[in-house]
């Protein structure tokens, strides 16, 4: 049993390393001095802090972290209460069709973005959507629907049929079943739901790249793509970038990683 116990930490050890190394290389290449030559894991000879300052500036991180912010606050609840209702439709209202929906859903996982990107650029470009936030809103929120459709219809059918059957007896509509029975039981899926939106709606670059030709209303994933190709040499102010990117995913992660981890075993828990 103690040996068991000693190869599952081993290997999370392991795992951790894997991840945090690479992350550790990062933070001490952003620490060198701007230009200097890095050699592994080596520790810099002067701490370079105002490499931050000099990407942020650079790299106009003001403005494109300004349009990530405000692409991922409209399309995280957007995206959210779409699949909450599309999942409460499918899993607990069981509409007509309800079956083949899903299965549509389930393919719509196995879509690429690359594979659609272009006939979307054509597509929102007849209606005036292209170099628009809304269209890149409405563009993420769309595409981001299967897996949250599929999510909440999975937690929803976990979820006892005795207790929506008693609000119904109760008198309560659907509507109110929803509200005031289903949710507030299932923040964990859906803190879950939203941590990871926001993480897809962070880190999406080629959709961005293409439906937004204004370079100063890009998003920060999009800005660093061309901060690499300009400041291809200095490796020390490419990780500071990077880091800029970075910290807000982790930022928020750290926030909510309770509810993250919650939701994410929610599932394994249920009988």
């Amino acid at each position: 049993m103690r040996g068991g116990v000693t190869v599952r930490y081993g290997v999370l050890v392991l795992l951790a390393a894997m991840v945090l190394v690479p992350f550790l290389s990062i933070v001490l290449a952003a620490l060198h001095p701007s230009g200097a030559q890095l050699d592994g894991l080596s520790l810099p000879d002067r701490w370079s802090w105002e490499n931050f300052a000099l990407a942020w500036e650079r790299g106009n991180f003001t403005s494109l972290m300004r349009s990530s912010i405000l692409i991922a606050v409209c399309v995280v609840p957007l995206a959210v209460a779409m699949a909450t209702l599309a999942g409460y439709g499918l899993a607990i209202l069981k509409v007509w069709g309800h079956r083949a929906v899903s299965f549509g859903f389930v393919l719509g996982l196995t879509l690429p973005i690359e594979v659609i990107v272009v006939a979307l650029y054509f597509n929102l470009r007849e209606v005036g959507l292209t170099n628009s936030y809304v269209g890149i809103i409405l563009a993420e929120a769309a595409l981001f629907m299967p897996f949250g459709v599929y999510w909440m219809q999975t937690h929803f059918s976990n979820v006892p049929e005795e207790l929506v059957e008693a609000a119904r007896i109760d008198g309560a509509r659907d509507l109110v079943v929803l509200l005031r029975v289903l949710l507030p039981i299932s923040w964990p899926a859906i803190t879950t739901l939203s941590v990871l939106y926001f993480m897809w709606s962070w880190n999406q670059f080629m959709l961005v790249l293409v439906m937004m030709q204004d370079p100063d209303r890009r998003t920060a994933p999009g800005g660093l793509g061309l901060f690499v190709g300009q400041y291809t040499t200095d490796i020390p102010l490419l990780a500071a970038a990077c880091l800029i990117v970075v910290v807000p995913i982790v930022a928020v992660y750290l926030v909510f990683q309770r509810s993250f981890v919650n939701g994410i075993t929610q599932g394994a828990i249920k009988g």
